[in-house]
C-alpha cells in the first residue's frame, strides 16, 4: 500500500474539461465565459480519454499492476474503481460523516412493490417531497431524477429493473455544487485536499423575446441537453422573462451541458480539516471524490454550509 501517494494522479487527474475561471458572478463577462466551449471541450471525449489511458499504462507497468486503484479503498468494491453501489459509501459512514450527508434509504424495487410501504420507507428514513431518485448503481448521472410526490416515484420505480436498488435522497436545493478530491496514504495522521471543482447546472437566462428551445440551440454546450440520451423537462416554447434564470436539468454533468470551473484557489486548511475528518470516519478511506451542495464560497473555504449528496472512491476522476 505505498503506492497510493505517487499513484493519486493517475485515477484523481485534473478533470479537462474545468474551465479554469473564478467563482461565477453576475457580471456579463462570466455569463459570456459560460457559454464559450473551451478548446477540449469540442474534441471528441475518446481524444480526452487517451493521454489518461497512456498513463494508466505506464503507471501499470511502472508499479506492475494495472489494477492497482482496486486496492486504494480496501472496503468497497473494487476500492471504488468501477462496479460500487452508492450505499456502499453511506453504509461504511460513522455518525460524524453520517451527519454530513444528506438522508438517504434504499428501496428493492419488486412487482410485489405497492405505496404503502413505499411511503412508510420514506417515512421511516426521515425524508419527504420532493425526493431525489437514482440508480444505486450509477454513471454520470444517468437515471438521477427528482420526484416531487409519491405518485411520481411510483412511476420511476414502475420503470426500473426489477430485484434491483434505487436510492432515495433528500433534495438539497441550492445552485452551488463541487467536486472536491481527497487523498491519504495510509499511516499518515491527516489526508488532503488534492482537487475541486465547481458545477454549474445547464441553464439559459430569458431576454423576454426567445422560447427556452431557441435558446437552448444558440448556447453550444446546451447541445449535449437535446440529445436522445437526456430528456428537456421544461416547455421549450415557453418564452422566460428578462433575467429569468431557467434550470435545464436535475445534475450538472457536462454529459447534458453542465460546466465546471477550477476550484483550486477554494481549499484551505479549514476545508481540508472538514472533509479529512468525515473521510476519516469511513474505515479504511483513502481516496476519493466528495460532491456537496454549499451554501456560499465563505462558508465552504471555513469548512462549513456544505451537506454531502454521494461519494466516490478511485475511479472518481469521471466527474
Amino acid at each position: 500500500m505505498s503506492a497510493p501517494r505517487e499513484s493519486v494522479h493517475f485515477f484523481i487527474p485534473v478533470n479537462l474539461l474545468t474551465v479554469r475561471m473564478s467563482y461565477p458572478t453576475s457580471s456579463k463577462k462570466t455569463r459570456t465565459c459560460h457559454n464559450r466551449l473551451s478548446a477540449l471541450e469540442r474534441l471528441p471525449t475518446w481524444v480526452i480519454c487517451v493521454p489518461l489511458a497512456l498513463q494508466w499504462l505506464w503507471l501499470g507497468l511502472r508499479h506492475r499492476s494495472l489494477t492497482l486503484p482496486s486496492v486504494a479503498n480496501p472496503e468497497l468494491t473494487a476500492g471504488g474503481l468501477v462496479g460500487e453501489g452508492k450505499m456502499e459509501y453511506f453504509r461504511s459512514m460513522g455518525p460524524h460523516a453520517r451527519a454530513m450527508t444528506a438522508a438517504t434509504c434504499v428501496i428493492r424495487v419488486t412487482d410485489m412493490l405497492g405505496h404503502e410501504p413505499v411511503q412508510k420507507t420514506i417515512t421511516c428514513a426521515g425524508l419527504f417531497f420532493p425526493l431525489i431518485v437514482k440508480p444505486d448503481l450509477g454513471m454520470c448521472g444517468y437515471g438521477v431524477r427528482m420526484v416531487r410526490s409519491l405518485s411520481d416515484l411510483m412511476a420511476y420505480l414502475s420503470q426500473f429493473p426489477r430485484d434491483e436498488d434505487v436510492v432515495l435522497q433528500a433534495y438539497l436545493a441550492g445552485e452551488n455544487e463541487a467536486g472536491i478530491f481527497y487523498a491519504r496514504t495510509p499511516g499518515e495522521a491527516c489526508g488532503r485536499v488534492i482537487g475541486m471543482a465547481y458545477r454549474s447546472y445547464p441553464r439559459v437566462v430569458g431576454d423576454g423575446v426567445h422560447t427556452i428551445g431557441a435558446l437552448v440551440a444558440a448556447d453550444p454546450r446546451l447541445r449535449r441537453v437535446r440529445t436522445a440520451s437526456h430528456r428537456l423537462r421544461v416547455d421549450p416554447l415557453r418564452v422566460p422573462a428578462l433575467g429569468e434564470v431557467v434550470r435545464l436539468a436535475t445534475i450538472g454533468s457536462t454529459r447534458v451541458g453542465g460546466l465546471y470551473r477550477d476550484g483550486t484557489s477554494t481549499i484551505t486548511p479549514a476545508l481540508t480539516a472538514a472533509i479529512d475528518a468525515i473521510a476519516q470516519d469511513m474505515p479504511n478511506f483513502y481516496v476519493g471524490r466528495f460532491d456537496v451542495r454549499f451554501g456560499s464560497l465563505a462558508e465552504l473555504r471555513a469548512g462549513t454550509g456544505f451537506m454531502l449528496m454521494e461519494v466516490n472512491g478511485a475511479g472518481s476522476e469521471a466527474i
